[in-house]
């Protein structure tokens, strides 16, 4: 009995952490979207964090992706040889990649490499008080720190994921056109014969999802920052993994509601 009810409380305990850390997300969701359209508009705020966000990631993106698209292939290839068909080889990396591993992939190597950087920016900031003075001047955390690094996920996310989908498919290019002796006009043919205008469509909306999922996680961590040090931290650690979270459950939604529910 007694293990009946420690399970059934430690149940409740989770379940109303999750209840209270998305409604905390949702607040501050509603309250970046309410700043964004109240002046003044920083844009070189905006851009800087597109920078840092976009541009710096495409280096480990670049590689990711590229291996990515090699070991797609190549774990494709050791299943058509036995069937004889390595032709629709292109078909399966283009398709995987811009439907569900180029999304979720770039998103997650953008949560462990961005939105930690944002926790623990601004959780800096806030056990050093600076987002105190900020209030103290009159200025909103929010408007001055959350919605330049909003808008920045929301828009680079789609860019790097076009991108990294381009650098997986040449990934598989190279295994198929120089391992597997497939022609370069029969791989490319192939690949875009497969895709649909929908394939990448629900990709790039779920990249935004994603983007916006990251940014609110970061810096709703960085803003409840306690402790100092040790707290930034922890902040860190746990805005990386319930960016994770939320992007494998997110992704798994609408999965099923692209493919499944609304095909």
């Amino acid at each position: 009995m007694p293990k009946i009810i420690d399970l059934t409380r430690g149940l409740g305990e989770r379940v109303v952490f999750w209840i209270d850390y998305v409604g905390a997300l949702t607040k501050l969701f509603f309250q970046t979207i309410f700043w964004i359209f109240v002046p003044p508009f920083k844009r070189e705020r905006t851009f800087d964090q597109a920078q840092k966000i976009g541009v710096d990631s495409l280096m480990i993106v670049s590689l990711v992706a590229f291996f990515i698209g090699v070991i797609l292939a190549l774990q494709t290839a050791y299943q058509m040889q036995k069937l004889s068909s390595e032709i629709y080889i292109a078909n399966i990396v283009a398709v995987s990649l811009v439907r569900e591993l180029g999304p979720v992939i770039t998103s997650l190597i953008v949560a462990g490499r961005c939105g930690a950087a944002v926790t623990a920016e601004l959780g800096t900031m806030n056990v050093t008080e600076q987002i105190d003075a900020l209030s103290t001047l009159a200025t909103s955390p929010v408007k001055y720190l959350v919605v330049p690094r909003f808008l920045a996920f929301m828009f680079m996310l789609p860019i790097l994921t076009i991108y990294a989908d381009i650098i997986g498919i040449i990934g598989g290019y190279l295994i198929c056109v120089h391992r597997l002796g497939i022609t370069s006009g029969m791989y490319w043919n192939m690949a875009f014969h497969s895709l649909r205008v929908k394939d990448l469509s629900t990709g790039l909306i779920k990249t935004i999802v994603f983007g916006i999922i990251i940014a609110m996680v970061g810096c709703l961590e960085g803003l409840r920052v306690e402790g100092g040090a040790e707290g930034v931290g922890k902040a860190t650690t746990k805005s990386v993994v319930m960016s994770f979270i939320l992007i494998i459950a997110a992704d798994c939604v609408f999965t099923a509601i692209f493919y499944f529910i609304f095909p």
